[in-house]
């Protein structure tokens, strides 16, 4: 699936399931609430504190997942081409950081 298909899959399933997108607001509310999810499982499975049983069985594919989509969505609200937009992000990137991480010391 490429960036594109996800953003009009994404838009074809608000549109029939999920009956509307929920307003900018509420959409960048809920991606918080899906990152700290994502955050939450990472440091229980990465960090030093342990699993509560609520955290038992949860998915980490599952839970980055659930950030991509409202991520989506909010980009689709917003008119956002997120193929055209993470293509000039790599642009910026390599432009900024051509030398900069091969110079970091705290990288070697």
């Amino acid at each position: 699936m490429t960036i594109q298909q996800a953003q009009q899959d994404v838009d074809q399933w608000i549109k029939t399931v999920g009956v509307r997108y929920f307003n900018e607001l509420t959409n960048l509310g809920v991606l918080m609430e899906e990152v700290g999810e994502l955050s939450r499982l990472m440091v229980r499975k990465y960090g030093e504190q342990s699993f509560k049983e609520s955290d038992k069985g949860k998915d980490l594919g599952d839970e980055m997942a659930d950030v991509l989509f409202v991520l989506i969505c909010l980009a689709n609200q917003t008119g956002v081409d997120l193929t055209a937009a993470l293509e000039q992000n790599f642009q910026k990137k390599n432009l900024r950081d051509a030398n900069r991480h091969l110079n970091n010391e705290k990288l070697q």
